[in-house]
Formats: C-alpha cells, sequence, structure tokens
C-alpha cells in the first residue's frame, strides 16, 4: 500500500467515526420527542391512532401484514409494466416468478436483482415499485429495531410501541431529508434525475447511440441511505450515471454508513448508558476494519497465474496495483476495497466493481460478513442482530460463573435464551440447506457457469446474499431461472421475517420484566472484557457453523490460486 491509500482509507474512516454519534443522538431525539404536526397530520389522514400501544404480538402482525400489501402492491405493478404509462419503449412485464423475486428482495430490503434495471424497468415502474419499496423495507427495519429497544427500557409493560409511528418518525424526520439532500448532491455531480426515458448521443465517430435514462438520483441516495443497493443501471455503482466522479463514490460510502454506524450511539442514549452503544461499536467496528484490511491486502497482491503470463501487477505512478480485474480504473483496487467492505458489512448490496472478480480472501471476508450480518448489518435489523449475539454470550458468561444471567439489569432467563437462538439459527438452517439442495437438483446446478470451487462459491454466495439482505450477486451464476427466482424469493421472505419476529417476541418478554440494581456480582457488559467475549462469540459461531463451506469455496480456490491451478 502506497502512502495514497492510507489517506484514503483513514479520511473515510474517521468521517464515519466522527459523524455517528452524531446521528446517533439526532436518531434517539426523534424517538424521545412528542410526535410532530406534520406526523399528526398523516396519521388522522391515514386513520391511525399513533398513540395507541402495541404489545408485540400486535406490533409483529401490523409489521408483517403492512409488508405484505406492500409486497402485493409492488408485485402488481411490476405485472402490469406493460400496459401502464411511463413506458415509452414498451418494455414487457417481468415474468411472473422473476416479478415475485423482485417484490421480495425490495420489500425485505435485500434488492437482490434478478433482471437488469436499463433494460426491463420503465421509469414508473423504478418509482412505484423500486423506488417506494426501498422506503419501506428501510424504515421498517428501523422501526423494529426502536421495538427491540424498548424491551430493555420499560419494566413491568406489556407494550412495546406502535408501529407506524415508530415507521414515520424515522421517514419523515432523517430518512426522507437525507435522500433529497443526497439525490440533490448526485445530480449536481452528474447524475441524470428526468422522467425522459432516453437522449440520444452522437459518439466520436458520428453514429447515433441510445443512452437510458430516467429518476436516478433519486434512486441512488435511497440506495445507499437505506442500505439498499439496488441499482437503476445492472452495472450498479460502476455506471457513470450512479457513480459519476471519485467524490460520489466516497459519499456513497458515507451513506451506507452514516445511519447503520450510528445505531449503536443511538441504543445507548435510548437505554440511558452512552457508554454501552460505545462498546457496541467498538465491537461491529473492530470486525468492519479486519474485514477491509483483508481485502485490501487480497486485492492488492498478484495473482500468480497472470503473473506467469507476464501481466504487470506492481503499482507504478501511471497505474494502480494489485487485482484490477473487473474494477473501474477511475477507483482503483482501494476504493473498490473500502466500497465493497461497507456494502456487504452494512448489507446494501450495491458494487462499484464486479464481485466475480475479485480474489478469493476477498469473497471470504464477504461470506463471514454475510454469514454474521450484524457488522453493522442492515438498517436496524443488523443491530438487533447483534443484540441477540449479546444475550447469548451473557448467556455463556452467566454458566461460567455459576450466575443467573442479566443484561441492562433484566434477567436473561430460559424464554430470552431460546427466542435468541431461534432467531440465530434461521441463517445457517437456509443457507446451507439451499445451496446444499442446489448442488444436487438439475435445476440449480444448470445455472452454474463456472466448475470447481469458484461455481460451488458462487451458489453459497447467493444464498448467503439474500439470507442476509443483502443483495450482492457474484455474476457467474445465473439467477434468473425459474428455480433461483422461487427459491431465493422465499429465502428473502424468510431471512428477514423468521428472525425478527423472535426478537419482537423477546423484546416482549423483557419489556414485562423489572429492571433489577446492579451489585458486585454483576457482569458489567460496558467493559472491554465484554468486548472480547462477545467478539469471541460471533466469531466462534460463525467458524463452527460455517467453516466447512469456506473450506470447500474461497479458501480452496485461495490455495489453487498460490500453486497455479485453474479449473
Amino acid at each position: 500500500m502506497i502512502a495514497n491509500d492510507w489517506i484514503q482509507i483513514l479520511v473515510s474512516l474517521g468521517l464515519i467515526v466522527l459523524i455517528a454519534p452524531l446521528v446517533g443522538r439526532y436518531l434517539a431525539w426523534i424517538y424521545q420527542s412528542p410526535h410532530l404536526s406534520l406526523e399528526k397530520g398523516i396519521y388522522r389522514l391515514l386513520g391511525l391512532d399513533a398513540d395507541r400501544e402495541m404489545g408485540w404480538k400486535e406490533y409483529a402482525a401490523v409489521l408483517v401484514v403492512s409488508n405484505g400489501v406492500f409486497f402485493v402492491a409492488g408485485y402488481l405493478v411490476l405485472w402490469a409494466q406493460g400496459i401502464l404509462p411511463l413506458n415509452p419503449r414498451h418494455l414487457p412485464p417481468l415474468s411472473p416468478e422473476v416479478a415475485f423475486n423482485t417484490a421480495a428482495s425490495f420489500v425485505t430490503n435485500t434488492n437482490w436483482q434478478a433482471y437488469a434495471g436499463e433494460a426491463q424497468l420503465s421509469n414508473l415502474t423504478q418509482m412505484l415499485a423500486i423506488t417506494f419499496l426501498m422506503f419501506v423495507g428501510a424504515n421498517t427495519g428501523l422501526a423494529s429495531l426502536v421495538a427491540i429497544i424498548r424491551g430493555f427500557v420499560r419494566e413491568g409493560s406489556a407494550t412495546i410501541g406502535n408501529f407506524w409511528a415508530d415507521f414515520f418518525r424515522f421517514f419523515l424526520r432523517a430518512f426522507l431529508p437525507a435522500c433529497v439532500l443526497m439525490a440533490l448532491v448526485h445530480v449536481e455531480q452528474g447524475s441524470p434525475q428526468t422522467l425522459s426515458s432516453s437522449v440520444t448521443a452522437k459518439t466520436i465517430e458520428g453514429a447515433p447511440q441510445t443512452l437510458i435514462v430516467g429518476p436516478v438520483a433519486s434512486l441512488e441516495s435511497l440506495k445507499h441511505l437505506g442500505t439498499n443497493g439496488g441499482g437503476f443501471y445492472n452495472a450498479n455503482g460502476a455506471h457513470p450515471y450512479e457513480n459519476p466522479t471519485p467524490l460520489t463514490n466516497t459519499l456513497e460510502f458515507l451513506e451506507m454508513g452514516v445511519f447503520t454506524f450510528s445505531l449503536p450511539f443511538f441504543f445507548g442514549r435510548m437505554i440511558g448508558r452512552p457508554r454501552q452503544g460505545q462498546v457496541f461499536f467498538a465491537v461491529i467496528f473492530a470486525l468492519y476494519v479486519a474485514g477491509l484490511g483483508l481485502i485490501e491486502y487480497s486485492e492488492k497482491m498478484p495473482n500468480p497465474l497472470l503473473a506467469s503470463a507476464s501481466v504487470m501487477q506492481k503499482t507504478t505512478p501511471l497505474q494502480d496495483g494489485g487485482n484490477m480485474e473487473g474494477k473501474e480504473t477511475r477507483f482503483g483496487t482501494t476504493q473498490t476495497s473500502l466500497f465493497s467492505n461497507t456494502t456487504i458489512a452494512a448489507t446494501t448490496g450495491a458494487v462499484d466493481g464486479a464481485m466475480d472478480s475479485m480474489n478469493p480472501l476477498a469473497v471470504l471476508v464477504y461470506l463471514v460478513h454475510m454469514f454474521l450480518n450484524e457488522e453493522p448489518g442492515g438498517k436496524g435489523v443488523g443491530f438487533a442482530g447483534l443484540l441477540k449475539e449479546a444475550i447469548l454470550a451473557i448467556f455463556l458468561a452467566g454458566l461460567m460463573v455459576g450466575r443467573t444471567p442479566e443484561f441492562l439489569g433484566k434477567k436473561i432467563e430460559s424464554r430470552e435464551i431460546k427466542l435468541a437462538a431461534l432467531s440465530l439459527l434461521v441463517t445457517p438452517i437456509l443457507v446451507l440447506w439451499l445451496s446444499g439442495l442446489s448442488l444436487v437438483l438439475p435445476a440449480g446446478k444448470s445455472s452454474i457457469d463456472n466448475p470447481g470451487p469458484h461455481g460451488f462459491m458462487e451458489v453459497l454466495y447467493a444464498f448467503a446474499s439474500g439470507n442476509a439482505n443483502n443483495g450482492s450477486a457474484m455474476a457467474g451464476l445465473n439467477v434468473s431461472t425459474p428455480y433461483y427466482a422461487i427459491s431465493i424469493g422465499l429465502e428473502m421472505l424468510l431471512g428477514r421475517f423468521l428472525p425478527l419476529l423472535p426478537l419482537l417476541a423477546l423484546a416482549g418478554s423483557l419489556a414485562r420484566k423489572k429492571t433489577l440494581p446492579e451489585n458486585a456480582g454483576t457482569f458489567r457488559t460496558d467493559t472491554p472484557l465484554f468486548i472480547l467475549l462477545l467478539l469471541g462469540f460471533m466469531v466462534l459461531f460463525a467458524a463452527l457453523t460455517f467453516f466447512p463451506p469456506l473450506i470447500l469455496g474461497p479458501i480452496l480456490e485461495h490455495l489453487s490460486m498460490l500453486h497455479q491451478i485453474a479449473f
């Protein structure tokens, strides 16, 4: 690495460290202050009683049913695209299975794309189906986290808040204003924002060329601030209309991290223990930086297979060094490493390079990020997942010292342990079972174009991405077939709601309990010891569960690359 690489990384990470606590404090103010007049007007217009508290069952039911309605609405728009207006290119509707996959993808904040946006979607579909569901997915995730946090704050309570109040507060006071502001910045930097479908330009040779345009800037800001990731164009953030300059590349990194990295500080403020939020931030930041370091090392490392072909891979004044395959030359390896680590860790899924061309160790990091899905994870649900890991880690600590475990003054008993474990086990069951099934069934194997560990890795990556609500993909796997469209679509729905419902039940259980005062025997969770305990538990769980497929995929491919073995 050269000095410029270090500067890019340190400045980017420094901005996150500076901004995250401020945003966390602002989010806490949003949820601890009275309703605004605008919010009250919306509640009256929609016939909602935002002051009526909900128990966890009602909260979960409203969340699931409302998302189900939004899913159906999105599917109908995709299905009826051919007869809707703002479609001057007369694009046909998506096939039923791809429409199902797409609606499931965007309502769950995954943004997995089994279609090419500029070639298959009209501007109206981009706005009514894609952009609308992007708002829904992000707001639902944050609202669910707020309800879960109330479980730790309240005592002797049968309620955990009101879903619609939690949904609209974040949307109106933080999310929508930030999206509008950043959309204007993207327009200034060169992203199109128009209802026109295309423009005609002349090439240098004088030939006409049709350029697809549309409401790109508004979708782009929402894509990153909501950790959504779905692109207007198939090339996503590598397309010059989505990501026109190095400044927008850096801003998109900040957009992905500004809300997700602020959630530990938000949690600390909500429970009245800012130090606890700092401890959780240290955990997720340590895992994030460790992943970034390994990706940067991997992508700066020369590929022996190319070295034997006399390909120059060293850094020079005229070129970036390392693995430049599949990367935008205007960004280079360091910016691509920083962007890709953030987009996977925050479950955004947007890309500014080809994930299929990254070196095996980088893909190893991406898979571990998605298996953990909590550093920092998606909007709201990622940090909620970290809380369940903390509960299980405290349970293990309690076993070692022979005490009933406590977390933030709440006794952690068998019900809470079962609910946390149930939520935790969804990921390995879905990812490993569906990956194994796809490697056996003819319908799954027929989409694999690459032999050896790389083909295995593409299948594993696809289902890890769908379960983690990430949405990024290794492009060597054909996922637009009915088998993958339906299986990944179902997995995205299950991977979103199955882990979330036990956590809402956990919040309901904790809200009923009394908060106990700390004493000399209380295991403190705001110390460096707890940071090490939680990190150890997370790494150990990931290793015990996913080490075998990691050996068969990225580790085997890395060793094969070092020995110049190609498949």
